[in-house]
């Protein structure tokens, strides 16, 4: 086994693929902040006041939908932090895990763009995503099954 090493190619992969996604995750925040400020859209009574704004607003669309786009990645992109750590454990081919790493966090990133744009085929982009992880959890478990 090659295990959690940077001479493990499959390791070596993942960790770039998870820096990409915590990176994603964290410009998720500041992208967040933009709309607030630009838009003067704030759901914190200090924020409000302090900028200024119109009392607390909950529901400007494009705000909420940058909001939930980045609930939707801190909901689903730790399970695969997890699954993918694990998965090296289970002695994968540097070429089938990379494609795992590499099409997974593809479609993150496809998925966020396609629910800040409002597109209708964001349910279809987050599947690849989710067979992954469901992928690689059945081969932990049976890899590891005693």
């Amino acid at each position: 086994m090659g295990g959690w090493t940077l001479d493990n190619p499959v390791f070596a992969n993942y960790v770039f693929f998870a820096a990409v996604l915590a990176l994603k995750v964290i410009l998720m925040s500041p992208l967040t902040a933009y709309y607030r400020m630009t838009k003067r859209v704030f759901t914190n009574p200090e924020d409000v006041k302090t900028m200024d704004a119109k009392g607390p607003i909950l529901n400007d669309p494009q705000v909420e939908r940058i909001r939930r786009a980045h609930q939707n990645d801190i909901e689903n992109i730790p399970a695969f932090w997890i699954l993918g750590l694990l998965y090296i454990l289970t002695d994968p081919t540097e070429f089938v895990s990379k494609i795992l790493f590499r099409t997974y966090t593809i479609s993150r990133i496809v998925h966020t763009i396609s629910y800040l744009t409002g597109d209708n085929k964001r349910p279809l982009i987050y599947l690849p995503g989710m067979f992954i992880n469901f992928f690689m959890a059945g081969t932990i478990i049976i890899t590891f099954i005693k």
